[in-house]
């Protein structure tokens, strides 16, 4: 549900899209980077669930991934997973696993298919203190770039509350209609992004 080699990425100061800003391009350097994007190892589980909770439990009174479901996609494919770090400390992240189906399905909640080719998104999720700040498009827009770099991955799928269709809309997104998930009461829409000639792809993503 969405509102992944555990070195660090190298940015290289891409071109970015439209809204994001300049600014906020990396630059390699040899101490503690103050921003910092590279995939999550379980050494982050905690920080990303405690972000997670936060942000979830208020508005939904659930958690897409818990500690234990997060632990588990860090252990089989941290390299589907990206997180955002300032000064050390993760501040947003993504997590993802790989999914075989056209569709997805109830199971593709907690499984991993290591042959597929769909990178599933579960969670998308953003540190109190640094929201209304652009970061989540930032870090999608970086995730997206770095699933393009995996030749195994061919397309981005998750489902969504409608409120946030238009969101991901902007990032190549499209809606294929009522996913068969359920969670409790909660429904949600699927959405498919391609890979293969994706606008934002056509350029070096820097991750």
């Amino acid at each position: 549900m969405s509102m992944q080699s555990t070195n660090p990425l190298k940015p290289k100061a891409p071109h970015q899209p439209p809204g994001i800003p300049k600014s906020l391009s990396c630059q390699r350097r040899h101490t503690l980077p103050a921003s910092e994007f590279r995939c999550l190892t379980l050494e982050d589980a905690v920080s990303a669930f405690e972000i997670e909770r936060e942000a979830f439990i208020s508005v939904l009174g659930i958690c897409p991934l818990y500690l234990d479901e997060i632990r588990h996609f860090l252990t089989l494919c941290p390299e589907l997973s990206l997180g955002w770090f300032e000064e050390g400390c993760l501040v947003a992240f993504i997590i993802g696993s790989l999914w075989d189906k056209e569709r997805l399905m109830q199971e593709s909640l907690t499984l991993h298919r290591p042959g597929g080719h769909i990178a599933h998104l579960h969670v998308l999720a953003v540190h109190r203190a640094f929201r209304q700040q652009g970061r989540g498009p930032i870090l999608l827009w970086r995730y997206l770039h770095h699933l393009g770099s995996q030749p195994a991955v061919r397309r981005a799928v998750l489902m969504c509350e409608d409120v946030l269709v238009p969101f991901y809309e902007r990032f190549g997104f499209h809606t294929v209609g009522p996913c068969a998930v359920s969670v409790g009461s909660l429904t949600f829409t699927e959405l498919h992004c391609s890979l293969r000639n994706h606008p934002f792809l056509r350029r070096s993503s820097g991750c």
